[in-house]
């Protein structure tokens, strides 16, 4: 079997440095300071997810060793794709100019502002800093997305639609300031042996109803809930010495949750030089899907 192997991680959460930091307490000290990472004329004009997906990006990239010492990049525009989760990442923006609307009709808008309401426009910006011209989309549908565009980016590449891909999740917080600035994340992926893309049922769990009572008992019985034909996925990440949900520490993280999860397991594995990590998402019953995705290392001699 064919094998896709990403080769470079980043990280934009505040207090942490590299995605195995996921799984520790980090060092404010020395981690991510949104800031100053957020200021800067590259970050001018720019909502604060494309800020957020673009330090990620940039991490990324500089970990893969396909920058150069200028910040440009090395390979070929065209032949790298952009992929980006992100399921409220413009929100904010998109509140704000309905409230403008609402107060001032649309001539209170600014042509400027208003790309920054498409929910492409995370990809769309890390596009334009580093000449991908390769294929970008933006998944945003809930739960799994994070996990999704990694299949994604996968299968675009398995199909010969470019050789490589860049995977970005990214979700600020609804009121960005940085007094909360510990709730906003993005994340890039990492090296992993691709194994198979991720489980998508057609349908959520059953939900178990109550039976109802046995009309031709004299005493009523209480009514007990029907066996559901499938259990739900728990959304963490399970490791080969136990499992690690990252919404007990970061929230829901939503469409940044499945980046995230690859980054620190795929930081994981390369950490100790051998294992196999199982990032899952989805499947609750809020949810109406869920995905899975094994991440492995590879030795070659």
């Amino acid at each position: 079997m064919k094998r896709i192997v990403v080769t470079g991680t980043g990280l934009a959460v505040p207090g942490l440095d590299r995605p195995l930091d996921l799984f520790g307490d980090g060092s404010p000290a020395v981690g991510f300071d949104p800031a100053t990472a957020l200021k800067g004329k590259e970050m001018r004009g720019k909502d604060r997810a494309s800020r957020l997906g673009l330090c990620a990006a940039d991490a990324a990239l500089r970990d893969a060793g396909l920058l150069a010492d200028d910040g440009t990049y090395r390979e070929p525009g065209e032949a790298t794709a952009v992929v980006v989760s992100s399921n409220l990442g413009t929100l904010e923006t998109a509140c704000e100019f309905t409230d403008t609307v609402a107060r001032e009709t649309v001539t209170g808008l600014s042509p400027l502002g208003l790309p920054q309401t498409s929910s492409n426009v995370v990809a769309g910006w890390i596009a334009i800093r580093y000449g991908l011209r390769g294929p970008n989309l933006t998944v945003c549908n809930g739960a799994t997305s994070g996990l999704d565009a990694v299949h994604w980016a996968c299968h675009l590449i398995l199909a010969g639609r470019c050789r490589r891909a860049v995977v970005v999740g990214v979700e600020p917080p609804p009121r960005p300031s940085e007094s909360s600035s510990d709730r906003n994340r993005a994340t890039s992926p990492p090296p992993w042996s691709w194994r198979a893309p991720p489980t998508r049922p057609d349908e959520a769990p059953a939900r178990t109803r109550p039976s109802p009572p046995t009309p031709a008992a004299p005493t009523p019985r209480a009514p007990s809930p029907s066996p559901s034909p499938r259990s739900p996925v728990p959304v963490e990440l399970r490791l080969a010495t136990g499992h690690l949900d990252l919404t007990d520490r970061f929230g829901d993280c939503s469409g940044a949750l499945g980046v995230l999860q690859c980054a620190a397991g795929a930081d994981h594995v390369r950490t100790h030089g051998t294992g196999a990590v199982l990032a899952v998402a989805g499947g609750t019953a809020a949810d109406d899907a869920a995905a899975a995705l094994l991440l492995t290392t590879e030795h070659r001699n």
